[in-house]
């Protein structure tokens, strides 16, 4: 009966002469050959870098002395390099008004006012900002009297949670500082980087209009 075993399969490895590169060991070699150089490259700009800087003064990791002027007044504080405007606005100089939600400048209730413009202040670092205006919610009332886009806000019930409000109002405020009499389609400009997850955007249109001298005009 005949043997129903199937045949070993042949044996090439035998036929190759020693020292013949195939495919495989011809990509392997190539893909050594091109990590050595990039790594080369690295390490060449690297060193041209800080050949460059070496002159520079370096700034960290331990904190540092900044004096900010925030809402007209000068603060003295001394953080880490890596603090953002936010940290230091809350925890060094406890101004909370301005709320951190998203932390990643996405949704602007953290908004503040950098010589009338508005920035997320939880993606700007502190030391950034050392010779600029800086203007916070609690600086837009003077005395007792609430700024005009405070006082709509209040007057409209352009707000719930209340997460969103102060950095709502701090870009419809720098809105008006730029256009005193802007148009609905300029306050949604403005406000379009604003997440309210209330949805109390017809609201704060309304306010806004209102603070302007628009509305009913």
């Amino acid at each position: 009966m005949p043997d129903s075993k199937p045949p070993n399969p042949p044996d090439h490895s035998k036929n190759q002469k020693r020292g013949t590169t195939t495919r495989r060991t011809f990509l392997k070699s190539v893909g050594l050959a091109s990590a050595g150089v990039a790594a080369l490259n690295v390490f060449d700009e690297a060193s041209a870098a800080q050949n460059n800087g070496a002159g520079a003064a370096s700034v960290g990791p331990d904190s540092v002395p900044l004096r900010l002027k925030i809402n007209g007044q000068m603060h003295n504080v001394k953080v880490e390099p890596r603090a953002t405007l936010a940290e230091v606005l809350r925890d060094d100089l406890h101004m909370t008004g301005t709320k951190v939600v998203c932390d990643r400048g996405s949704c602007s209730a953290c908004t503040v006012m950098l010589a009338k413009t508005p920035v997320c202040s939880c993606m700007t670092l502190a030391i950034d900002v050392v010779d600029r205006e800086i203007t916070t919610v609690e600086g837009l009332a003077s005395s007792d009297n609430l700024h005009p886009v405070q006082a709509a806000f209040v007057a409209h019930d352009a707000l719930q949670c209340g997460f969103c409000t102060s950095g709502m109002v701090m870009s419809c405020a720098a809105l008006l500082e730029r256009n005193a009499r802007p148009s609905a389609a300029d306050i949604k400009t403005a406000i379009s980087g604003n997440i309210c997850r209330c949805g109390t955007y017809p609201k704060v249109l309304e306010a806004v209009l209102t603070a302007s001298g628009r509305k009913g005009a």
